[in-house]
């Protein structure tokens, strides 16, 4: 149950695609009914025929809002927030659709963990993903480093405390990873819910203008976290976590603090991974080359660094080695890893 002196909004920008944003409503009212106390609606200088629509709901907790000009996603969503007082926000990408309600458990989770700042529910996004394989925190979610925009319940007063979304990313895309980077750069947490699910249409709103947009705001994120596109290629003999040193733990966590990702490869699969910016594979050659090629065509995910752990077989280090002078990466022992690491050491605000 959601703690009677926790009151949830929900927020919804709009901008055009009347049909999706009309199913997205309905959905939430079916759904969240008896969650959530008003649904704040910021409809983002749409067309004629969306404010009609929005301007028809037959729901007495919708408040439309109709802005003057196009302010983009991040702007949207602010002044919506501002109009807010409850403890919780969950702010919905109009193309969303819910088909549960999953507030109780991510409001729960909220009250289990006080760091925890936001939590987005699983769903279509997450399909790639084996939930079962990540760490569980306490409240049930899986922590991430890289927020989701789509569907995020957040504490109002963390959001504000950041200064909401930052407006230099337009009409929307990375917004919300920028947000997650502020975040944590306070101390505050945020996570996924496995239990907790949601359809996301994605791009919506933006149709094939998507690709332009995202890769502006592309750019926008990594000139301001340049180590967000650190990519490592983490090779061990046969070791769960629990056999990681308590520093190389600490380093793989600066990674993520710092916007990174981290690709395990192993002889055998661990059973458990950190987050979901790690990623583990099998300690072949094939599975290795295959990442390294993955990124070929976009900087930020392109292989930065190669971190080497006792038990690799010889001749794979050895290739791995000449492969790393070939294409100017670092290569690292375990204990230069951690060298390095420790040089640069994230420290929360």
């Amino acid at each position: 149950m959601i703690p009677p002196d926790k009151l949830v909004d929900v927020i919804i920008p709009v901008y055009n695609a009347p049909e999706l944003t009309r199913r997205c409503v309905d959905s939430v009212v079916a759904c969240f009914g008896r969650s959530i106390r008003r649904i704040l609606i910021q409809d983002d200088a749409s067309g004629a025929e969306t404010r009609e629509m929005l301007d028809s709901l037959p729901y007495q907790c919708v408040e439309v809002y109709h802005a003057r000009k196009n302010q983009g996603f991040g702007i949207s969503v602010n002044e919506a927030v501002n109009r807010s007082d409850a403890s919780y926000v969950l702010i919905l990408n109009s193309d969303t659709e819910a088909n549960q309600d999953f507030l109780p458990l991510l409001c729960s989770a909220l009250a289990a963990d006080p760091q925890l700042a936001a939590i987005i529910p699983a769903g279509n996004s997450y399909a790639s993903y084996d939930l079962n394989r990540y760490s569980q925190r306490e409240g049930g979610y899986i922590r991430t480093y890289y927020l989701r925009g789509h569907a995020i319940l957040i504490r109002r007063d963390a959001f504000q405390e950041v200064g909401g979304f930052d407006s230099a990313f337009g009409r929307g895309y990375y917004e919300d990873i920028d947000l997650g980077r502020r975040l944590d750069q306070r101390g505050w947490h945020f996570g996924v819910h496995p239990e907790a699910h949601i359809y996301h249409k994605m791009g919506g709103s933006f149709g094939h203008e998507r690709i332009i947009l995202a890769r502006r705001n592309r750019a926008v994120y990594l000139s301001r976290y340049p180590k967000a596109g650190r990519n490592i290629l983490l090779l061990s003999g046969s070791c769960s976590l629990m056999n990681f040193p308590l520093d190389l733990l600490d380093a793989i966590e600066n990674v993520f603090h710092e916007g990174g990702y981290v690709h395990w490869f192993t002889p055998k699969l661990p059973v458990q991974l950190i987050c979901l910016q790690m990623y583990s594979q099998p300690l072949r050659l094939s599975a290795v080359v295959s990442v390294m090629l993955r990124g070929w065509r976009r900087a930020d995910r392109r292989v930065s660094e190669i971190w080497m752990m006792p038990g690799i077989p010889h001749l794979l280090s050895v290739l791995l080695v000449l492969w790393g002078r070939m294409r100017g990466l670092k290569v690292l022992s375990l204990e230069e890893a951690v060298e390095q690491s420790c040089a640069t050491r994230f420290f929360p605000e």
